[in-house]
């Protein structure tokens, strides 16, 4: 176990996984991340000793190349749906990224892979997208070689998407859904983490960027009202005009601004919906990774929803 690598972002969604495949496959791995202590169950994922937790803030370029000190490998895990206090798109998203491929080329870092989000685009009216745009911009200026993650919105237990949805619905009978028509391609997490392996295994990821999907589209609308069918839960949902989405974003907006409380929905991701967020044509994407089986969302969503059922798990559907 000689080879070490640093996860930046490694107590989120998607870099729990990251740390778990790397354990599996025998790398070291520090985990750096702004509150180590909060992060004190991945220790478990590896063996004695084999994960690290180490405190690092992005702002900082020391604190950065403290972490990656001695690593092979980096990979970059580190996002924001919504900005709050400190935590801004910009700082995050695009300088952070690059302060970490700047310190990756810096100590001779042999491979960094970088996650990025799908529809991030420089000409997008999202302020998300268009930080997550000039990250990848930034990485590949310092560090050529790296390789560009852009996933779909994620799903799988613990996921910001179903689970979300599920909760909503439990405590209201109407839902009023801004960009009902909406397309996603939602990708399940553990996909993207093997995807991360893959990438690092793969000498022709060097310098290219993956657009990863999962292999069916829903719109907005259906992922509420298929989600509701799921947990037994009669909803009615409505689609919301622009106008009224735009408001609903404004108020989200508001919500957020009060400490500790996660919005609704903000005016940034009002405008993100406002674009399909589903893989481009003749994109590189799991295929060139040599991953070809992809987990579907009704193979794995309806079993992690099931403590939103009104009477739980054990709760059996009546006859029909």
């Amino acid at each position: 176990m000689n080879k070490l690598a640093v996860v930046f972002g490694g107590s989120g969604f998607l870099g729990r996984q990251v740390v778990r495949e790397l354990c599996r496959r025998g790398w070291r791995v520090r985990v750096a991340v702004r509150r180590a202590h909060q992060a004190i169950d991945l220790r478990v994922e590896g063996d004695v000793g084999q994960v690290q937790l180490v405190q690092c803030n992005i702002r900082s370029e020391a604190s950065i190349a403290n972490a990656m000190n001695g690593a092979q490998l980096v990979i970059n895990t580190v996002g924001i749906l919504y900005e709050s206090g400190k935590q801004k798109f910009d700082e995050l998203h695009s300088e952070g990224a690059a302060r970490i491929a700047q310190a990756a080329t810096a100590l001779g870092v042999q491979q960094l892979v970088h996650v990025s989000a799908l529809g991030a685009s420089e000409q997008s009216a999202s302020k998300y997208a268009r930080s997550k745009a000039k990250g990848e911009t930034a990485v590949l200026k310092a560090f050529p070689n790296a390789t560009i993650l852009r996933p779909s919105v994620l799903f799988g237990s613990g996921d910001g998407l179903f689970e979300r949805f599920a909760g909503m619905l439990c405590l209201t009978p109407v839902v009023l859904l801004p960009m009902a028509d909406t397309k996603l391609q939602p990708v399940f997490v553990g996909d993207v983490a093997a995807a991360i392996l893959a990438a690092i295994q793969n000498l022709d990821s060097a310098g290219a960027i993956y657009e990863l999907g999962g292999p069916q589209t829903f719109t907005l609308g259906q992922i509420v009202e298929t989600t509701a069918g799921w947990i037994e839960r009669k909803r009615v949902v409505i689609g919301l005009p622009n106008i009224a989405a735009k408001a609903m974003g404004v108020v989200g907006d508001i919500v957020g601004a009060v400490p500790f409380v996660t919005p609704p929905i903000t005016s940034d991701q009002v405008r993100l919906l406002a674009t399909d967020n589903i893989v481009s044509d003749n994109a590189l994407g799991f295929a060139e990774l040599g991953i070809n089986h992809l987990e579907t969302v009704e193979a794995n969503v309806p079993v992690y929803l099931e403590r939103f059922r009104k009477y739980g798990q054990f709760h059996q559907k009546p006859a029909t």
